[in-house]
C-alpha cells in the first residue's frame, strides 16, 4: 500500500513539473489531498534540497491536532524521501555511464594494441 502510494505522488509530482507554474502544494490540493499531506510534502521537497520547494507547516495546528500532524508527517517523509530516491538514481545512472564509457576505452585501447603491436 505504501509503495503503490508512492508511486502514485511521484506520478502527481511529475505530472506538476509538466504542468508549469503550478506548485506541488497546489497541485496535491487540486487532486484532493489533505492540506496537511500538502504542507509537508511541499516541506519534505525543500529539506531534500528542491530548489522550488517552500516549507509548509501550520506550528500551532500541528501541535494541536493530531491528524493535521499524521498529515504533515506523511507527506514529509514521502516527498523527501522521493526526492532523494530520484538522486541516487540519477546518481546511479551517472556512474554507470562513467563505468561503461571506461570499460570502452579500455576495451578500444586492448584492441589497438593487439592490431598495432610495436
Amino acid at each position: 500500500m505504501a509503495s503503490r502510494h508512492a508511486c502514485l505522488i511521484c506520478c502527481l509530482l511529475l505530472g506538476s513539473l509538466l504542468a508549469g507554474c503550478e506548485t506541488t502544494h497546489d497541485h496535491l490540493i487540486a487532486e484532493g489531498y489533505p492540506p496537511a499531506f500538502a504542507d509537508g510534502c511541499s516541506s519534505g521537497r525543500q529539506a531534500a534540497g528542491v530548489i522550488s520547494g517552500e516549507f509548509r507547516k501550520n506550528v500551532p495546528r500541528y501541535l494541536g491536532e493530531a491528524t493535521y500532524a499524521g498529515g504533515w508527517d506523511d507527506g514529509f517523509r514521502q516527498c523527501q524521501a522521493q526526492v532523494r530516491s530520484e538522486e541516487r538514481r540519477e546518481y546511479e545512472d551517472r556512474m554507470r555511464d562513467r563505468d561503461d564509457d571506461a570499460w570502452e576505452r579500455n576495451r578500444d585501447n586492448a584492441m589497438g594494441r593487439a592490431l598495432h603491436p610495436d
